[in-house]
């Protein structure tokens, strides 16, 4: 898989560039958690997130935030990387001309990135949030949320309580014109350490989502 060098608002950006043969492919970026707490685009659930999106047929950038791996800028508290996803997206989307569909795919912080993301980007179709972190961070920018996507959160996360998870899907859940599905990973940890009880059935629940959505051909 290339690694790729893109430019981005503070600088280089760092990224792992993994393209179709099919010049049509949809395409998809995936959000790495929090820098600041060791977050970086080789983070386990980014990894499978975009190994996911690669085997149904994306063509997938991940890439690292400013001030992380060999991204130059410093952390900005959610507000240049953003800027950074909008970037990242703009070199996806600039490679990849005849994409039919674009995916925005986060973990953690990275979720609550590629949700504003949404917001600023009509074009995205479909999203998928793993461990979005509704007590940390505001969500309320939602409004409306502009397409149908996936949170999927585990049942035993300390870091971002499942409570909180569910209010933020009830929140989206009053919006008409979309839909929000939920899955709850029962036993599973913000992280899902375990990589056969709880890693695994995330991906699958994911994967068959996305496959699921590409075949309707909704928004």
């Amino acid at each position: 898989m290339p690694e790729v060098i893109f430019a981005g608002p503070e600088g280089r950006l760092e990224g792992r560039y993994h393209p179709q043969k099919d010049r049509d492919a949809p395409i998809a970026i995936v959000l790495h958690p929090h820098p600041q707490f060791g977050g970086t685009m080789n983070n386990k659930v980014v990894y499978n997130l975009h190994y996911a999106f690669y085997n149904l047929g994306f063509t997938v950038l991940r890439f690292n935030f400013r001030g992380v791996g060999r991204s130059q800028g410093e952390y900005d508290q959610g507000i240049g990387e953003l800027s950074d996803a909008a970037s990242a997206l703009d070199y996806l989307q600039s490679m990849n001309q005849n994409a039919k569909h674009c995916w925005v795919a986060g973990f953690s912080f990275g979720a609550w990135i590629g949700m504003q993301l949404l917001m600023r980007r009509p074009e995205i179709t479909g999203f998928v949030s793993v461990s979005p972190d509704a007590s940390r961070y505001d969500f309320s920018f939602l409004a409306p949320c502009p397409s149908s996507g996936l949170i999927i959160n585990g049942s035993a996360d300390r870091i971002a309580p499942p409570k909180d998870t569910q209010s933020l899907v009830n929140k989206l859940h009053e919006q008409k014109g979309i839909t929000i599905t939920h899955e709850l990973v029962e036993g599973a940890d913000h992280f899902f350490t375990n990589e056969e009880a709880h890693m695994k059935p995330m991906i699958q629940t994911v994967s068959t989502y996305v496959k699921r959505r590409l075949g309707e051909g909704t928004r």
